[in-house]
């Protein structure tokens, strides 16, 4: 992939680097571009990308698997959003209408549908947050789409509480290297499961009990837990029930994989299915951006309760190595592209 240049156009209009998706296809489609550099719109500043994060809904949109987000609109035969890039940390530097909770020169962090992997971008006010006081840009960008994935999962749609058990299936990837340190920050006792490799690492983010899958297998030990928070999708619905306490919660993110059309929906409807008929609670997890999450997140960053755990920093320009690595499958933790 080529390193573009930023310019300025013979018009005058404002440009900027950004890595660029033409097509739908694996990491070896992107490239990179000068673009023109967006104006905020209402509501929305923009932002000077320090940083930004890669996480599986960039490996999506630029798949463009399941089929079925391209009915959604995000493009039918090529990408609608050019520019990918979920996650990212700056500096504001120009403010939309009516925009006032945000001021220019502001250090924030947050989540956009697409067009973080750039200079530039453009970010609504209530997907964003100041950075945590001591984050460098690196760290805040590694926090929304894996921060906000496990809170939301643990504390709003599993409802854990202080005191209750949970068991964390995927510890060692974006969100369960998080949900980990947000499941002990809210009181609970946690089971993490992942493989040899990670098994230090996942321990040293407060798991109680690390269970090494390739030597183990949760579904067949006695414990039972209030939680359990699914980011694999790789164990059956009756596995999972069977280590659910009798009124536990069962929480799938929408990763579990379901085919090249519908992908995770097939999964989801079935996990709804299995609620009708269940008395432990069977819910699914899509995760939404909300600057309180966010707010939430940074408390916990500056009480030295939550870090992320960044296994790579790559440059702009080596944007599609970093995504061609979360694609894969079995990243630890975080990978962060320097803007």
């Amino acid at each position: 992939m080529s390193q573009a240049r930023a310019v300025r156009s013979n018009g005058g209009v404002a440009t900027m680097n950004a890595i660029v998706a033409p097509k739908y296809g694996s990491s070896e489609v992107l490239r990179a571009e000068v673009v023109d550099r967006p104006e905020p719109g209402s509501g929305e500043v923009l932002v000077r990308v320090r940083a930004a994060a890669v996480c599986q809904g960039d490996v999506h949109l630029l798949t463009g698997k399941p089929y079925l987000i391209r009915l959604l609109g995000f493009g039918i035969r090529r990408p609608k959003y050019r520019v990918i890039g979920h996650d990212l940390a700056g500096e504001v530097v120009a403010l939309g209408p009516d925009v006032r909770t945000f001021h220019i020169g502001d250090e924030v962090y947050g989540a956009v549908v697409s067009g973080a992997f750039a200079e530039y971008v453009r970010v609504p006010v209530d997907t964003l947050a100041p950075k945590p006081a001591g984050f460098t840009f690196d760290d805040a960008a590694a926090l929304p789409d894996g921060g906000m994935t496990a809170l939301q999962g643990l504390r709003a749609v599993g409802q854990l509480r202080a005191g209750q058990s949970v068991l964390v299936n995927g510890a060692s990837g974006g969100v369960g290297t998080f949900a980990v340190q947000i499941a002990k920050a809210l009181g609970a006792e946690v089971a993490a499961v992942c493989s040899t490799r990670h098994r230090e690492i996942v321990r040293t983010l407060g798991a109680d009990r690390v269970i090494d899958y390739t030597t183990e297998d949760f579904a067949r030990q006695q414990h039972r837990y209030d939680v359990i928070l699914d980011l694999i999708g790789n164990r059956s619905l009756a596995d999972c029930r069977r280590v659910l306490t009798p009124k536990g919660v069962f929480v799938s993110s929408a990763g579990a994989p379901g085919g090249n059309w519908l992908g995770p929906i097939t999964w989801i409807a079935k996990v709804l299915l299995a609620n009708i008929f269940a008395t432990q609670t069977l819910r699914p997890l899509l995760m939404r951006p909300r600057s309180a999450d966010l707010a939430f997140l940074s408390d916990l960053a500056e009480r030295g309760e939550l870090k992320p755990l960044i296994e790579g920093r790559h440059p702009l320009s080596d944007a599609a190595i970093a995504v061609a690595h979360v694609a894969q499958g079995h990243a630890q933790g975080k990978t962060v592209i320097l803007v």
